[in-house]
């Protein structure tokens, strides 16, 4: 067994099509109802063990990130909201690094990788910093690793038992498949990528959906394919190298629900979905929306 000790959130997108809220607060730390993503991002990787927390961000997002991440006991004294357990105010939990890494131009997914493998030993997870994989829609009381997603922590098991890296992925509807990079699969092993195609040239209806886990060379390989050349593609173009080498394995996600706060729409009915799931506000919630929807 490998220990996987690295995780790497990529918040370095510059959030265009959620502007312009996306000026004031970055995508990563919009709130899911009351929790910010980037705090669901950092349990889910502490579920899955890992010590060191490598967040890749873009120049603009610098100050109010790096504040976040530096003043985690802000809340320290417990009369401010003593209903809270003190995770959900500082959700770095207690001897997990955090680690910032800025990205000076957009170069896209394998250039953000690329960045913060300077200081990563070993193979790491990455996780998209605007998607969230959640199987369990908990109020905040239910804050901090203990309830987080176990989505990241099933690639680990699955390196543990294969040896090989690997990407999560999740089974859509024929009218999504155009959105996403959708995979060509033998058994649990990706063969081929696709992006975003039309469904009559799908060679599946599952898409890659924001979790990996990449080898330790990853860095050496994604030198080999630079943005410079290939630009946004350098992801791909990698993710083919481990096909066609390594073997890049599938780790199927559909227990949980994909939210994306990369554009308003879905973002918002991310809100509205994950509202309706939750013990605390589905009854008020639902009970408002068909008053709404009678009018």
């Amino acid at each position: 067994m490998v220990d996987v000790d690295d995780a790497v959130i990529l918040a370095g997108g510059r959030g265009t099509r959620m502007l312009p809220g996306s000026n004031y607060v970055p995508k990563e730390i919009m709130p899911l109802v009351d929790t910010p993503i980037i705090n669901h991002l950092i349990w889910e990787a502490c579920k899955a063990s890992v010590k060191r927390i490598h967040i890749v961000i873009s120049p603009i997002k610098r100050d109010i990130l790096t504040k976040i991440f530096s003043d985690n006991n802000k809340h320290g004294n417990n009369s401010i909201r003593p209903d809270l357990p003190r995770i959900a105010l500082e959700p770095i939990p207690e001897g997990v690094e955090i680690i910032i890494h800025e990205q000076i131009e957009p170069g896209g997914v394998g250039d953000a990788i690329l960045l913060a493998t300077k200081e990563i030993r070993g193979p790491f997870l990455v996780l998209l910093g605007d998607n969230l994989l959640i199987n369990e829609h908990v109020d905040p009381k239910k804050s901090g690793p203990k309830f987080a997603s176990n989505s990241s922590k099933k690639l680990v098991d699955y390196y543990n038992r294969n040896g090989k890296p690997c990407a999560g992925i999740l089974e859509v509807s024929d009218k999504e498949v155009h959105k996403y990079g959708i995979v060509r699969l033998d058994d649990d092993l990706i063969k081929d990528i696709v992006e975003k195609p039309d469904i009559k040239d799908a060679p599946s209806n599952f898409i890659l959906c924001g979790r990996y886990l990449l080898p330790s060379n990853s860095g050496e390989l994604l030198n080999i394919y630079p943005s410079s050349e290939y630009g946004e593609l350098q992801s791909i173009v990698f993710f083919n190298h481990l096909i066609n080498n390594e073997g890049f394995g599938s780790v199927k996600m559909n227990e949980f629900v994909l939210y994306d706060s990369g554009d308003p729409i879905n973002w918002l009915k991310s809100q509205v979905d994950h509202a309706l799931r939750r013990d605390d506000l589905n009854t008020d919630f639902r009970r408002w929306i068909a008053d709404r929807l009678s009018r």
